[in-house]
């Protein structure tokens, strides 16, 4: 009698399998600034040495296409050297027997249509196009461009309130980030070539925990020019911190009660408590801004005009945010009980929230407000919440951290379910949710999207409809003043200007749509710096604070610390912050995980410089 025996690796195998979990990490790792070709070149070595070899285009097509960029990188190539690969990359996708060969070819001919300029300066003048210098990814990344390495530098030293400084000259928002930033400069975190990224939002939270109160800088002297700024959130307010450091006068104009715009009005206390969001609010009014608050602009009774701001100020931002929801479109849409998840946590916001008790909740989307709206309903005392996406839960646009989190309150998520009608009552109320099970289809801008299951429609009992599908900004009374915009958006130029209207800047989620607050923060700071210079002036801002000098020790691997929450059973009940900080130890063990790429390797910060910019 034969038996089966468990196949196992040879050693070989295991040493190609580590081999392959550290080229992962590295494509992980790979940082912006890379030579695009180099790229595709070592790409098509890695298809070339995964084929089986049985069928030509793999075995000798790869081969010829390797040769020939080579040639393009040593300066051996020319011109019509392009159009054969394009040729022979274009042979291999539509003959090659596999996905190996043809989605090498396939690579080749997204490389010449996205970066045919870089294949053509190889080939002219024996160089990449792109800066001879590669950025430090973290600061790359980050949309204010922070000086990363440099404020976990300062936290090393425990030097907390330069670090806040330090922070400060590109991000006035450092609380606030240190506790909601998608933190994008982790992402291609250079770490990851050792173990994992280093945990950065966490060690700006325990610099902005740990700093005590830290001042504004002295703003230079006053230029005798005014600035209006329509609209108190993350980029209107960060626009005026930095146009007041450098002597504009300004004065933002608030529609509401409360400055931060989506920060106060979006973000519920578990994630953003108030008084913390207050200490930047307050730092930012500290150097002498100006607000109005509750105050329209428009052509209506009560509210300025535009036309008034354009005559008594030098010049204007508009920051406006995305306040106002998109509809479903479908029937039943306007019954009791359908709600916005924008206006909910607009409602929260000002201190009166709805009462859940014993409802059954289904939240429509699968971004981050939808996820804030999930959780909140839970602590609002929901017996069930459900969200229902027409996607996977992995096509989902919000942080996958913030999904578990729901998950791990209770929420459930109904994925691949696309809302059809609302049901409701005799007298209007909600009553159930009709649901088109999906499946999953064809990848289309990126993402899979969804197809007709062919399943009959399902009816999902439930109280409450939560619909949180995206945002808007309300264009109507700039557009009657003469600004141009598209789709709600207003049309802003690279330089945040509006064509043909002198004075007249723009950005944030009015220019790009409903972004991320760090976007909206960059778009301040952009804005900034524009206007200044529209007004005649080129100011540097300065953090004043020296960078310290890299040590020298080793880099043993080591895991990386992730913030602590409370536990689940408690924190659904209230409101309170779920995130802990690092303690003393974690931050220190953390920080002096950082490599120091500003000062290491390839790095745009050399020498021991006070940054400005």
């Amino acid at each position: 009698m034969s038996r089966l025996e468990v196949r196992k690796k040879s050693k070989a195998q295991l040493v190609v399998d580590n081999l392959y979990e550290d080229l992962e990490r590295r494509i992980i790792a790979s940082p912006p600034g890379l030579c695009p070709v180099d790229m595709t070149a070592s790409f098509l070595k890695l298809f070339h040495a995964q084929t089986c070899g049985k069928c030509v285009p793999c075995r000798i097509g790869l081969g010829v296409l390797e040769d020939m960029l080579e040639d393009v990188l040593d300066g051996k190539a020319t011109l019509e050297t392009l159009s054969l690969i394009e040729r022979t990359a274009k042979a291999i996708y539509d003959s090659a027997d596999c996905a190996i060969g043809y989605e090498a070819g396939r690579m080749v001919l997204k490389g010449l249509e996205g970066f045919r300029e870089d294949f053509i300066e190889h080939i002219t003048n024996g160089h990449c196009s792109c800066h001879l210098e590669q950025p430090v990814p973290c600061v790359a990344l980050c949309p204010a461009g922070v000086d990363v390495p440099g404020y976990i530098s300062l936290i090393v030293d425990e030097r907390y309130a330069d670090a806040v400084k330090l922070i400060r000259k590109d991000n006035p928002f450092v609380t606030s980030c240190a506790l909601v930033c998608e933190h994008p400069c982790e992402t291609k975190c250079r770490r990851n070539f050792v173990d994992d990224a280093v945990n950065i939002r966490g060690l700006k939270r325990y610099a902005a925990d740990h700093c005590g109160l830290v001042p504004p800088p002295e703003c230079c002297e006053s230029t005798g020019k005014t600035v209006a700024i329509i609209g108190g959130g993350p980029s209107g307010l960060s626009a005026a911190y930095y146009l007041q450091q450098m002597g504009h006068q300004c004065t933002i104009f608030e529609q509401r009660k409360e400055l931060g715009g989506m920060l106060y009005y979006g973000i519920p206390n578990y994630r953003l408590p108030k008084e913390r969001l207050a200490e930047d609010v307050q730092n930012i009014l500290a150097t002498g801004v100006e607000t109005k608050m509750n105050t329209c602009i428009g052509d209506g009774d009560g509210e300025i005009s535009f036309k008034m701001l354009k005559e008594n100020y030098d010049a204007v931002y508009i920051s406006i945010g995305a306040h106002t929801d998109k509809k479903l479109g479908i029937p039943g849409e306007d019954a009791k009980g359908v709600i916005s998840a924008i206006q909910m946590l607009r409602d929260i916001g000002d201190g009166n929230p709805p009462d859940f008790t014993g409802k059954n909740v289904i939240v429509v989307g699968g971004g981050n407000v939808a996820m804030d709206a999930t959780r909140s309903a839970i602590r609002l005392g929901a017996k069930n919440v459900s969200v229902m996406y027409r996607r996977r839960k992995a096509d989902m646009t919000a942080l996958m951290d913030e999904i578990e989190a729901a998950i791990a309150e209770g929420a459930e998520i109904l994925e691949l379910h696309a809302p059809q009608a609302i049901e409701t009552n005799k007298k209007g109320y909600v009553t159930a949710m009709v649901a088109d099970p999906k499946i999953i289809g064809l990848i289309t801008g990126g993402r899979p999207s969804p197809a007709n299951s062919g399943r009959e429609p399902i009816h999902i009992p439930c109280d409450i409809v939560i619909v949180a599908i995206g945002q808007d900004i309300v264009s109507e009374p700039f557009e009657r003043a003469g600004i141009p915009a598209k789709r709600g958006r207003f049309l802003a130029q690279k330089d945040s200007s509006i064509a043909e209207k002198d004075g007249v800047f723009a950005g944030g989620d009015c220019v790009t749509g409903p972004a991320t607050v760090i976007r909206a923060i960059a778009a301040g700071k952009v804005a900034a710096a524009n206007i200044d210079n529209y007004l005649g002036f080129n100011h540097k801002i300065e953090s004043g604070v020296v960078v310290p000098e890299p040590r020298i020790e080793n880099k043993t691997p080591c895991g990386r610390v992730t913030m602590m929450e409370r536990n689940t059973t408690e924190r659904k009940k209230d409101f309170n912050i779920v995130e802990n900080g690092m303690t003393c130890k974690e931050a220190n063990q953390e920080a002096h995980r950082c490599l120091r790429c500003d000062r290491f390797g390839y790095g745009v910060f050399k020498g021991g410089r006070v940054e400005e910019w």
